[in-house]
């Protein structure tokens, strides 16, 4: 390969690369959609009815966003806290220690919550649930939203 080729490769790759990642976005792989069926048979999920009723009860809880920072900053339900997917098993003994604490993780539909779930409960979470729906569920109910 000659230079010309090879810094034409290199200038164009940028590009091939961002049109992959913007337009695969949000499809679930059979192998992923595996892991979240299967993350789901351990643990508690509760729906947007349960989560009002939680809401305005006496009971304290942590709601829990493990989107991505991007998602996050785009808007969130209001009162949450941020620990990403990608680091919740890393920061989440640090930002919440008590392993008895009720946590309600939710993503944008379901799925990275459930397996966040899951992983906390391998790690000796022992109150958590995932919000069936997530943020489009709790948006569909007109629940507040703040950024």
């Amino acid at each position: 390969m000659n230079a010309f080729s090879a810094i034409l490769l290199a200038m164009s790759l940028p590009v091939f690369c961002w049109g992959q990642t913007s337009s695969q976005s949000h499809t679930n792989s059979p192998g992923y959609q595996a892991l979240v069926k299967d993350a789901k048979t351990r643990i508690k999920e509760i729906d947007i009815e349960q989560l009002k009723a939680l809401e305005s009860s006496a009971d304290k809880f942590t709601l829990v966003d493990v989107r991505e920072d991007n998602e996050w900053a785009a808007g969130h339900a209001k009162g949450a806290v941020h620990i990403g997917r990608g680091v919740i098993e890393r920061d989440i003994e640090s930002r919440i220690p008590q392993k008895d604490a009720k946590l309600v993780l939710y993503c944008g539909s379901g799925s990275r919550s459930a397996l966040a779930a899951d992983a906390l409960a391998r790690m000796g979470y022992t109150n958590v649930s995932s919000l069936v729906g997530g943020l489009t569920a709790y948006k569909s109910a007109n629940l507040p939203i703040e950024k």
